[in-house]
């Protein structure tokens, strides 16, 4: 059976070095890269830029400076905050032929033992910060006992390097680490080659058709994502398109502040998870939304890295479309650092779709499209077509490819797909060196995550290792969570998990949620009571499983990875531990009165 698609032909392997000296030249004087920042809530932003000339010229000044430090292949740990002097930390690692591990500064909340694991398993032989943050970065590495290593800080060298350093990576060379985020598992690190980064920026800048004279890309999400620094980094210097930036923290402040600058350039390219639509919607008053200038000049959002919701694009276009935001800028997207980031994307002047399925059949594996009107079906949003990578869709136990209209595992094969995992051979082997049965030997990426085609179009269902299995079925957790917060008012959107559990003795699992409750809510028995109540019988009639607990927490307990993904592996092992006893607490209490008037 052939591949679901097969890829086109893209220009040949240039490195970003090469591109980024080339552009130094070319549009020397033009402005590359601009950082805004906000020093108090009320300020319009304030912008700080880099021309083509003057990056090349930063970055040229850190690879001095790592030469002299460290030696070629060795890692580099990325520990500053977001604004130029990353990118060209970033870049100075390419042209030290230094393998860039990008992180961040240890004061990010929450995320210190993910830090310290990273930092265990790449070993490197040094840090790159800046003034501010070295002192933070010392104190880290004392506390959790790693290795004492020099700190270059970025923002105390030179403006220029004494020598030019010209290099030519082959297109095996290791760019990078992309450590994922660890919404399924510990966090490991994809090892990204200079042809892997150079030819995803090359799918992703052809997909959103971005032009050095028409488009802008403009983002927020930290650049030690994955979509963060292709999307702000790597395209825009692959294309000479310029790059806003803007703290991650300065959105969530005051997430208006993404979208006036959204509509502050021409032919803007952005991108975020779903969740932060929603928090838009949820966040921004109509009277901010009234007062956002530009949306009409918006190319692109793209809406990636967990499941797209028809209702928060809707949420979304309603808010901002009286300002001008075309509804055919949604574009759902899917992709996963395994594969640098970017794999699909709904075609560009089209609105987003959703097929409409029935939920039955989707639990067989199957998509079988029915009336939107139907109280028994479930949307799927299409993600659209590959770009420069082929992918099909196998039996997820086989491994045999399935034909469109079934569900299964999604495989990838291109020239954007990471070397394998750092350190992790065996691993490595059985996720990036499977070949496809009937498809040859070369291997397929086995991305974990379930999908379709139909239609000509990419349908994900949801990760394979997030499943619920009842009875036989399989349950989408996401489609049980957006069922419980639609139904009950006292939960937190997009501030949930629903995972099973084994059951007792040689019982069924048990379909657990644990949700976060509103800041506004005082969740008493009486509450958490009519809350599992409700929305037991809706996941019941909805989704015909029964759903045995639904835990109400203080709002921030849920764990999330560093890019703000609900961690589903993280909560349930939590769960396992008897972590939420103290919200099971206000909850059992009914019960166990029940029981004791029962006997």
């Amino acid at each position: 059976m052939p591949p679901n698609y097969t890829p086109e032909r893209f220009p040949e392997y240039r490195p970003l070095t090469a591109e980024l000296r080339r552009w130094s030249v070319e549009r020397g004087h033009l402005r590359a890269f601009t950082f805004v920042e906000f020093p108090d809530p009320d300020s319009p932003g304030v912008h700080r830029s880099l021309s083509w000339q003057r990056l090349y010229q930063r970055a040229q000044a850190v690879a001095e400076r790592l030469s002299e430090t460290v030696r070629p292949g060795d890692r580099a740990a990325l520990m500053l905050p977001q604004g130029l002097d990353y990118v060209a930390a970033f870049l100075g690692c390419l042209y030290a032929r230094v393998i860039a591990v990008p992180l961040f500064s240890p004061d990010l909340p929450g995320h210190q033992g993910r830090l310290a694991a990273v930092l265990d398993d790449c070993e490197p032989a040094c840090v790159l910060s800046d003034a501010a943050t070295a002192p933070l970065v010392r104190a880290f590495a004392e506390e959790h006992r790693n290795p004492a290593v020099p700190i270059v800080l970025v923002d105390e060298l030179p403006d220029a390097a004494a020598r030019e350093i010209v290099v030519a990576p082959d297109a095996d060379d290791i760019a990078y680490l992309q450590y994922t985020s660890g919404s399924t598992r510990t966090p490991a690190g994809v090892v990204i080659s200079h042809g892997n980064v150079a030819a995803n920026a090359q799918q992703t800048i052809a997909a959103f058709d971005g032009h050095p004279d028409l488009s802008t890309t403009v983002g927020w999400l930290p650049l030690f994502h994955d979509m963060g620094l292709v999307l702000s980094v790597a395209a825009p210097i692959v294309c000479g398109v310029p790059s806003v930036l803007m703290d991650p923290i300065s959105f969530l402040e005051e997430p208006v502040r993404w979208l006036r600058l959204l509509g502050s350039y021409r032919g803007t390219i952005s991108a975020a998870p779903n969740f932060a639509y929603d928090y838009c919607a949820s966040r921004i008053t109509p009277e901010q939304a009234a007062g956002v200038r530009g949306l009409e000049r918006v190319r692109t959002l793209i809406n990636g890295s967990e499941p797209v919701r028809t209702g928060t694009i809707e949420r979304f276009q309603e808010l901002f479309g009286p300002a001008g935001l075309p509804p055919e800028a949604h574009c759902p997207s899917y992709g996963l650092a395994e594969a640098t980031v970017f794999v699909a994307a709904d075609p560009l002047d089209r609105a987003p779709h959703a097929v409409t399925c029935e939920r039955e059949g989707l639990a067989l594996g199957r998509i079988e499209p029915v009336d939107p009107a139907d109280p028994a079906a479930t949307s799927l949003v299409a993600c659209g077509v590959p770009v420069g990578q082929e992918l099909c869709v196998t039996d997820p136990d086989t491994g045999a490819a399935l034909p469109d209209g079934r569900v299964g595992e999604i495989r990838l094969r291109g020239p954007n797909i990471g070397l394998g995992y750092w350190k992790r051979s065996d691993r490595s082997a059985d996720t990036f060196g499977t070949p496809v049965p009937g498809m040859g030997d070369e291997p397929w990426l086995r991305t974990g995550d379930l999908g379709a085609v139909h239609d000509g179009q990419v349908l994900v269902t949801g990760r394979l290792k997030d499943l619920i299995i009842v009875d036989g079925r399989n349950h989408y957790p996401q489609d049980l969570e957006e069922t419980v917060q639609s139904t009950v008012a006292a939960v937190r959107r997009d501030r949930l998990a629903a995972f099973a559990v084994p059951g007792d003795g040689d019982g069924a699992d048990r379909v657990i949620v644990v949700a976060e409750h509103r800041r506004d809510v005082e969740p008493t028995a009486a509450l958490c009571e009519e809350a599992e109540g409700t929305a037991r019988a809706r996941v019941s009639v909805a989704h015909g499983v029964r759903l045995d607990r639904l835990l109400l927490v203080p709002p921030g307990t849920v764990p999330r990875t560093s890019s703000g993904k609900v961690s589903r592996s993280a909560c349930r092992a939590q769960y396992l531990t008897g972590a939420y006893a103290g919200a099971e607490g206000a909850q059992p209490r009914w019960r166990e009165a029940r029981r004791q008037e029962a006997q």
